[in-house]
């Protein structure tokens, strides 16, 4: 045994974050004498990572909603919540961590009915840590909670919960068993492309895999059936009988949509195979991550790589780091934007680099988030500000206690950038931040690019609000100015807008003193020198090449306010 059992990640351990959703199963023995079989899932609170929280909703049927008897409610906190509403669970708030001394159980239930709106009055207190009501908890769970329906003479219905990839067994299938009876060695299909299998082995989890010999209804376990793609097995899937199934699939859910897009380059071009391979062992396990190959003049052979969110972003690039022992240089983070063309049709634009030529262009829509921000009272004033800063629209105001709730309507590229940790530098750490995509608006963004030496520097393309642009430009080659080491000659450093130079900053040559050889004399003599020297450094600004170090692309990259 050992700390945080399901959290098995390193990555997970070190932030104190859940990334995966983990499954285990226990037998628990109530007061009424009965051993119930308890199924369990550990599910993370992040935005970036709902996904995993709605699919596994969708297999269980109820919540324990756990709240933090020291912070209160947060913004994720609710965001999940409707989740489980949505779902039709029934839920039981429990107050955790009542051990520590700022702990405020009669604020936190108020806070509970007065922003979520379900009735705190009996909620569980409890501190994990301690061991302190936890039998409460696991004794409510059996009384409040609806135990799962079911028949185990119905044809067999599954619910592809979630799968991952195991270098021995394959894919590992985690399902929700909802009518009918799964055994080992029986043939199974997928419903949503007609794949048949052949069942090696299942199992359930407690919470090291423990092989049994069937699953009936209402049971979650695992099934291995020699897959060799997580592609091939996809969330939400309903799995029934080759020969006598179900009739009709399970709703099943949307498919996880990437909001996020940046370049991944190896720092050292030599290791782009070993960038591949980790990045496609990386997808077998994580069916929400997708790339594609690109290349740029600055930065060699690289990936595009779509994330759900900034936290994701950085999660992947971490682990590519530690795992697998490679040096990225990660890109600006972009959205995706829509791109009208005057002949009516519509563009997705991944790569601010790939922008079209504005003359065939009618109009440009960038995608749009509702976002949901709970702060306390004194840093609201801080809060709106920042959000005004990044051109979002105040939609809703309200008060819990003496904690402000604020819904912005903001732009999705605002917030890629520094918006979560400008935020939390604003209000001290206090402020919670959740957001959901709302669609597509048209703005007034135009494509700013960084010029080198009259060379265009791809990697460095941003789109940005033309109110904006001129600002961001201008910090933009401040930055490079002070990056770039001194050449033989004289360096120009441009933003500019299509033709259009917005700013322009020079790097000053380094001199060699090409008169020292002169002791007296005509002064003509220093002046063919002088003039020689001129000549030469304007037919080496020409030709010359400009070597820009990989640490100024990544410091240009993190963008000041």
């Amino acid at each position: 045994m050992k700390q945080q059992l399901l959290d098995a990640m390193d990555i997970e351990r070190e932030r104190g974050i859940t990334i995966k959703a983990n499954t285990v199963r226990i037998d628990y023995k109530a007061d009424d004498g009965e051993t119930y079989v308890l199924n369990l899932i550990d599910t993370p609170g992040h935005v970036d990572f709902a996904y995993e929280v709605s699919r596994s909703m969708r297999a269980v049927e109820g919540s324990l909603l756990v709240v933090d008897s020291t912070q209160g409610v947060e913004a994720q906190t609710l965001a999940n919540v409707y989740q489980a509403i949505d779902a039709d669970h029934e839920i039981v708030p429990v107050l955790n961590k009542i051990d520590l001394p700022a702990a405020d159980c009669d604020r936190v239930a108020e806070q509970i009915e007065d922003v979520i709106g379900i009735d705190a009055s009996g909620a569980l207190r409890v501190s994990a840590k301690t061991g302190i009501g936890i039998k409460e908890t696991l004794e409510a769970i059996v009384k409040l909670l609806p135990a799962p329906e079911g028949t185990r003479d119905a044809p067999l219905k599954a619910m592809l919960v979630d799968s991952w990839y195991d270098a021995y067994l394959g894919v590992i299938v985690l399902v929700r068993i909802k009518d009918g009876v799964l055994r080992k060695g029986e043939r199974i299909r997928m419903m949503s492309n007609g794949s048949v299998h052949h069942v090696d082995r299942i199992g359930v989890f407690r919470p090291q895999m423990q092989p049994v010999d069937e699953l009936g209804p209402g049971e979650i376990g695992f099934l291995t059936a020699s897959i060799k793609q997580v592609r091939d097995t996809r969330v939400g899937d309903t799995i029934t009988h080759e020969k006598k199934g179900c009739e009709t699939a399970l709703p099943g859910f949307k498919p996880s949509v990437p909001v996020v897009f940046c370049g991944l380059f190896p720092v050292d071009s030599a290791q782009f195979e070993d960038l591949r391979d980790a990045i496609e062992k990386l997808a077998l396990n994580d069916a929400s991550f997708s790339y594609e190959m690109e290349t740029s003049a600055a930065l060699g052979f690289g990936f595009r790589c779509g994330f759900l969110g900034l936290l994701h972003l950085e999660v992947i690039r971490d682990r590519i780091e530690r795992e697998y022992n490679i040096d990225l240089i990660t890109t600006a983070p972009s959205v995706v934007y829509h791109v009208y063309m005057k002949d009516g049709s519509m563009r997705e634009l991944h790569n601010p680099a790939d922008m079209p030529d504005l003359t065939h262009v009618d109009h440009l829509e960038e995608p749009r988030i509702k976002a949901t921000i709970l702060v306390p009272d004194e840093f609201l004033g801080d809060v709106l500000k920042l959000c005004q800063e990044r051109r979002g629209i105040q939609m809703d105001l309200t008060y819990a206690g003496s904690r402000a709730m604020v819904v912005y309507d903001l732009p999705l590229n605002e917030v890629v950038f520094d918006f979560y940790d400008r935020l939390k530098s604003v209000t001290k750490g206090y402020a919670s931040f959740d957001y959901q995509m709302t669609g597509y608006r048209q703005d007034n963004l135009v494509k700013m690019q960084v010029l080198v030496n009259d060379e265009p520097v791809d990697a460095l393309s941003t789109m940005v609000h033309r109110e904006r642009a001129e600002m961001r430009g201008r910090a933009m080659v401040e930055k490079l100015k002070d990056l770039i080491p001194r050449h033989m000659f004289k360096i120009p450093i441009q933003a500019a807008i299509g033709g259009k130079v917005i700013a322009r900053e020079t790097l000053s040559a380094m001199r060699k003193d090409v008169t020292a050889k002169c002791y007296g004399g005509d002064v003509t003599r220093k002046k063919k020198l002088l003039e020689k020297q001129k000549a030469g450094k304007k037919k080496m600004r020409q030709f010359g090449k400009v070597d820009i170090p990989q640490e100024a692309f990544i410091s240009a990259l993190k963008m000041d306010s």
